[in-house]
């Protein structure tokens, strides 16, 4: 596939996410000659800013893990951050606690904290002397994930009364009260996790040659690692604990991103924002159009378009 150049790619993307919130502004369940200027901004504007933030997180989160891990099959969740998030979010759901912060409810405030507990976790337990290889972090990742998702099925087990709250949470949403609160929150963890991720982007590109590599052109790996991670972590974990566990934006986008625009990250990250924020906002309208009413969970619908695609992706490439 001929590349495109940043300088190209950026500006049509820029276009791309000016019309997907565009197009978020027209659809709803109240006809648009109804709709007031309370709906509009509150509600559908609200709503579009969160999708395309929340899904620019997880698309930047998904490069800097595929970089750091080296492997293609890496997503914002490869720490357990997913994991922890979930049982977070439903342990303060099934005990019924009652705090806000800054508006936000205590499933929200319990899934960013347990994100980053697992995250946190997860490099402690692949920590030997002072190094992190990544193999044992991807592993210990994947332990806490499953752990955490075990502890979850318990305590749904344990209190059935509020499944449909618990289901509608892991299966991502973008509907609901209060989506500029959200937003607030939500946009300077993403920040600054993104200005980390950028300020590294030459270290990530030479650390995709091999870590001994990497330390011989002068990267201090371990600190660079921590940082990264850090930084892709709180990313995954407030875009989680915005909107609930959406997958395939931060493992699809990047894939596509690549083949367009190559491999270098300094180009590769800004095209991947705009690109993983307007997948998820148009994920958010197509899941309206589909169900006017009650609109279909956002992360089934990145599922059922992502899926598909990621395996004509790995096909695709097989063949070549």
């Amino acid at each position: 596939m001929r590349r495109i150049p940043s300088a190209v790619a950026i500006p049509a993307l820029l276009g791309l996410a000016l019309g997907a919130v565009g197009l978020s502004l027209l659809v709803g369940s109240v006809p648009l000659r109804e709709v007031t200027p309370v709906i509009l901004w509150e509600l559908r504007l609200g709503r579009a800013v969160l999708a395309f933030v929340a899904g620019a997180a997880l698309g930047a989160s998904g490069v800097t893990f595929q970089g750091l891990f080296r492997n293609p099959l890496a997503d914002p969740f490869v720490v357990g951050v997913s994991g922890g998030a979930a049982l977070g979010a439903v342990a303060a759901i099934v005990s019924g606690v009652e705090v806000t912060l800054l508006g936000l409810g205590a499933s929200t405030l319990a899934a960013f904290a347990g994100g980053l507990g697992a995250a946190f976790l997860a490099y402690q337990l692949a920590r030997v002397r002072g190094r992190v290889p990544v193999a044992s972090l991807l592993l210990a990742g994947f332990a806490v994930g499953a752990f955490s998702g075990a502890l979850v099925s318990v305590l749904l087990l344990w209190d059935r009364r509020n499944w449909g709250e618990v289901i509608a949470w892991l299966m991502g949403y973008i509907n609901g009260v209060s989506p500029w609160d959200r937003v607030w929150v939500l946009l300077p963890f993403a920040g600054a996790s993104l200005a980390a991720m950028a300020f590294h982007a030459r270290e990530l590109d030479l650390m995709l040659q091999g870590e001994e590599t990497a330390q011989q052109l002068g990267v201090e790996t371990e600190r660079v690692k921590r940082v990264l991670l850090a930084a892709g972590a709180v990313a995954a974990a407030a875009a989680v604990a915005a909107c609930g566990i959406i997958g395939f934006v931060g493992l699809v986008v990047p894939h596509v991103v690549r083949a367009l625009v190559g491999p270098r990250h300094r180009a590769l990250l800004p095209v991947t924002v705009l690109a993983g924020g307007s997948a998820l906002v148009l994920a958010d309208v197509l899941s309206r159009l589909a169900s006017p009413e009650s609109p279909l969970p956002v992360g089934a619908v990145t599922a059922l378009f992502g899926a598909p695609f990621f395996v004509w992706l790995l096909r695709r490439k097989a063949g070549g």
